[in-house]
């Protein structure tokens, strides 16, 4: 091949493998040293939360709208059964995602209520015996990750929280053996060609669905398919000098893929709510196998895939739940905690469950303390002032309200600027299919 058709390749490999990479380098910081408010916890063991996350945590634009239980599966030495509480009617969802970053199946209130249930999750290809239990899930690979996730009105619920949590367990079918885990890529190969490396190791360790296997095969000149000694370890100049600009030209095709449109009209809420649609392959219990929820062209979907993986790793279908963001006011003007706003529902959000809106600075992302301790507002929040009419009036600015309504209704934003995240859970129809719009946010 010809040193552009070589760099073309590369780049359509990092698309390709980029959710693969990104998701199995997350199983090894959970099993390895866990991350945030989740402990370390090893293959086929859960690891919870104790507490919702707050502005000393790291993340960018956290969810603390639910606190999580997250296992990593190894199926290697056999099936695993899931015990499941009865949540008495609150919203949970445990979501099933595979090497790869499918969301292949969901318990939970939506897929299936909150009565207690216990779950079979098989290996690929598992030709065993399910006898005595009624409900199976099938992992498309070996490695999987259930993230779970309990809704919490605050840290005076944390304690029934935990006692679900506590009701949530994983136990093998039939005794057997330490899990095997994850392959290990060669550690003599170069920090700049280790995501090709990552790539080969895993991508024969966790074959993908039957229809991209040809696919894969095109990769066969990037050394990807090479069985054994790893190709990168003494690389030759030219063909390095290839990958690298395919890695670059890759991850900016990525990059391209999650920035907002810039033809939205001004204060609009912009929402991806079909960014998980690209599995096609492997639609287990509680997913909606529908032309709807499937993106039809599989590049497109490796696009979409990576996309997904690099702005909202392990996300849910919009079907689950739905966000939106917005980055400026109705005028265009971007949202600056220098300025007092209002967010005005005429009706409560279209959500099954229940909706909130988060505030996060800016450029990080993160949440950021204030005097109230508040930086999520919506239908849970208690002391909420409704109008006459049934609309709601949410105040963001940075300082108080002097008035008592504008009080119970305040959602503090930093002093900069910020960036704000409305969530439905359980989305009605109307949320999905564009009916709806969320109204934008108006500077007083």
């Amino acid at each position: 091949m010809t040193q552009p058709e070589l760099e073309a390749l590369a780049a359509d490999a990092y698309v390709y493998g980029y959710p693969l990479v990104s998701g199995l380098t997350m199983v090894e910081c959970f099993t390895g040293g866990g991350t945030g408010v989740l402990p370390a916890a090893p293959f086929n063991r859960i690891s919870h939360a104790t507490r919702l996350a707050g502005p000393e945590d790291p993340f960018a634009a956290v969810n603390i709208d639910t606190v999580y239980s997250i296992a990593q599966l190894d199926l290697s030495e056999g099936p695993q059964v899931l015990h499941v509480p009865d949540t008495a009617g609150a919203y949970y969802v445990l979501q099933f995602v595979d090497a790869w970053t499918d969301n292949f199946a969901y318990v939970g209130r939506r897929a299936g209520g909150t009565a207690a249930q216990t779950w079979l999750i098989v290996p690929p290809e598992w030709h065993g015996s399910a006898a005595g239990h009624e409900h199976v899930i099938v992992a498309p690979t070996v490695v999987a990750t259930v993230v779970g996730r309990f809704a919490c009105t605050g840290p005076d619920d944390l304690p029934r929280v935990r006692a679900l949590q506590d009701g949530l367990r994983l136990e093998p079918l039939e005794p057997g053996g330490p899990a095997a885990g994850l392959p290990e890529p060669d550690p003599e190969v170069p920090e700049r060609l280790a995501f090709f490396e990552r790539l080969r190791v895993w991508m024969a360790a966790f074959p993908p669905a039957a229809a991209d296997v040809d696919y894969q095969y095109r990769f066969a000149p990037l050394g990807l398919l090479d069985a054994g000694p790893s190709p990168y370890r003494a690389a030759a100049p030219e063909w390095t000098l290839a990958l690298l600009k395919g890695l670059a030209a890759g991850r900016e095709r990525v990059e391209d893929a999650v920035r907002p449109p810039e033809d939205h009209p001004p204060g609009a809420w912009h929402s991806t709510l079909h960014l998980f649609d690209y599995n096609v392959d492997f639609l287990g219990p509680g997913t909606l196998d529908d032309p709807e929820w499937r993106i039809p062209d599989r590049r497109a979907a490796y696009l979409s895939r990576a996309a997904a993986a690099r702005s909202g790793l392990w996300g849910s279908h919009a079907y689950e739940a739905v966000h939106a963001t917005t980055h400026d006011d109705a005028d265009g003007r971007p949202l600056s905690g220098a300025h007092c706003y209002t967010l005005r529902f005429d009706r409560p959000p279209p959500a099954g469950a229940f909706w909130s809106v988060t505030l996060y600075g800016l450029p990080d992302q993160r949440l950021v303390a204030n005097p109230i301790a508040r930086h999520s507002i919506g239908d849970r929040t208690p002391g909420l002032r409704y109008a006459a009419d049934g609309s709601l009036t949410l105040r963001l600015q940075h300082e108080r309200p002097a008035d008592p309504e504008g009080a119970a209704n305040w959602l503090p934003t930093p002093e900069g600027g910020f960036r704000p995240i409305i969530r439905l859970y359980q989305p009605t129809p109307e949320a999905l299919d564009g009916s709806y719009r969320v109204p934008p946010i108006r500077r007083v």
